[in-house]
């Protein structure tokens, strides 16, 4: 893999409903922190937010005082070319080394070369190391 590395997470607990999501990034925009990566899982009531961001210390700040919950993990950030079988040569490479994938999300344009990956494992610096 080109580019991996260990990066801060935020997952933030959300009420499910119309315009909270927007609320919550027209607040990190105006502190101009950008989003590099967002996943959005819902439950009946609620909504975990999971994002990458490029200014963590600050984002988490801003998203306190909406007020949301916020917990901060370590995750694996993973630039990934934009090819058939990328995601299962990485996934084949953790599985032999034993460490196991506990959730992943990525996106990637067709009309670029190459996307990311966002993964959180059983061990972090095992997965660098089994990637790299």
């Amino acid at each position: 893999m080109a580019n991996i590395r260990i990066e801060p997470q935020l997952a933030v607990l959300l009420d499910n409903r119309p315009g909270v999501l927007a609320r919550t990034c027209q607040a990190l925009a105006k502190a101009k922190i950008n989003l590099r990566a967002l996943s959005v899982i819902d439950t009946i009531d609620h909504a975990i937010v999971r994002m990458v961001v490029d200014r963590p210390a600050d984002a988490e700040q801003v998203l306190t005082k909406l007020p949301a919950t916020v917990h901060r993990r370590d995750v694996v950030f993973i630039d990934v070319p934009n090819e058939v079988g990328a995601l299962a040569t990485i996934a084949e490479r953790l599985a032999e080394a034993g460490i196991n994938i506990e959730y992943a999300y990525c996106t990637v344009s067709p009309s670029q070369p190459g996307g990311a990956l966002v993964l959180r494992t059983s061990d972090l610096e095992a997965t660098i190391n089994a990637l790299s």
